[in-house]
């Protein structure tokens, strides 16, 4: 199908993109790698009167490593996914990238533009949430920070307003004691997943001192069990306790049901996924599970 007609614009500076949002408002919408945007437009799920682009915008280009890893809005899913940097200071987005549709859908789209769509059965949402990142929101009167666990707000809704712009994302510095991964089931690799997981284990001495485990494709946004997560703190990293925070999950997870899976079959999977994702997260730091 093709787009709706559409007012295009192109500003070269990120002032220039907030001043046309400020004019604009909620008529207008960011265009970065286009691969959530464009299709939501060819079948008429919107039709914004103006699109701005803001792929030429260098200042969004970057990834810093100076206090964790930030993660500019223009920045590539491809380009974080080979990112050495990205590896060393973020291995759970390093691990969900790979995840992320295909390889043409990675080589346009971009992370921060995933986080911005806010599409419940995505990666990277869940993967905010788990390793507590903050967002970095700009508008024509200044920037705010968000917690991830403030920012997802419902089915592709955020806190951002129509007149802001989601400019990075910021990943706390990884405990050199910890490890992470995201593991998930679909039909068919870069499908969207039935369910799946971002799960993290940091175990000093070899008992963990914290966890996370964040399902997404579960519900309209992406959940932690904090109930599973504190049943870990204290215990050795083992089948045993893996097995307990899988049953935590299976108790307390109430996963959505659609076309593609019922409730029950994801409650499932998520209990799998959590035995799974835990043991490869302690076979990262070379603690046996």
């Amino acid at each position: 199908m093709k787009n709706p007609p559409f007012h295009y614009h192109r500003p070269a500076t990120l002032d220039e993109a907030l001043a046309l949002l400020a004019e604009l408002g909620d008529e207008a919408k960011i265009l970065a790698g286009g691969q959530s945007l464009l299709p939501v437009m060819a079948l008429r799920l919107g039709r914004p009167e103006h699109v701005i682009d803001i792929g030429t915008i260098d200042s969004l280009k970057t990834i810093n490593t100076d206090d964790g890893l930030t993660i500019g809005a223009m920045v590539r899913h491809a380009q974080a996914e080979k990112s050495p940097e990205v590896a060393a200071n973020a291995p759970m987005v390093a691990a969900a990238l790979p995840h992320v549709g295909h390889r043409a859908i990675r080589n346009r789209g971009t992370v921060v533009g995933s986080i911005a769509h806010a599409d419940s059965a995505a990666e990277m949402p869940a993967v905010c949430l788990a390793t507590d990142a903050t967002m970095t929101i700009a508008s024509t009167g200044g920037t705010r920070e968000v917690a991830a666990a403030d920012f997802f707000q419902g089915f592709f809704t955020t806190v951002i307003e129509p007149n802001e712009i989601l400019t990075q994302v910021q990943f706390p510095a990884w405990s050199p004691t910890a490890g992470g991964t995201v593991v998930e089931i679909s039909r068919r690799h870069g499908d969207y997943a039935m369910c799946g997981l971002a799960a993290m284990v940091d175990a000093p001495n070899g008992v963990i001192e914290k966890a996370a485990l964040s399902f997404f494709a579960v519900a309209s946004t992406a959940i932690r069990i904090p109930e599973a997560e504190a049943a870990l703190v204290g215990q050795a990293p083992s089948q045993e306790s893996f097995a307990e925070a899988a049953r935590i999950v299976g108790e307390t997870l109430e996963p959505d049901g659609d076309i593609h899976a019922t409730a029950d079959y994801r409650r499932h999977i998520a209990t799998v996924l959590t035995r799974r994702g835990l043991a490869e997260a302690a076979a990262q730091i070379g603690v046996p599970a």
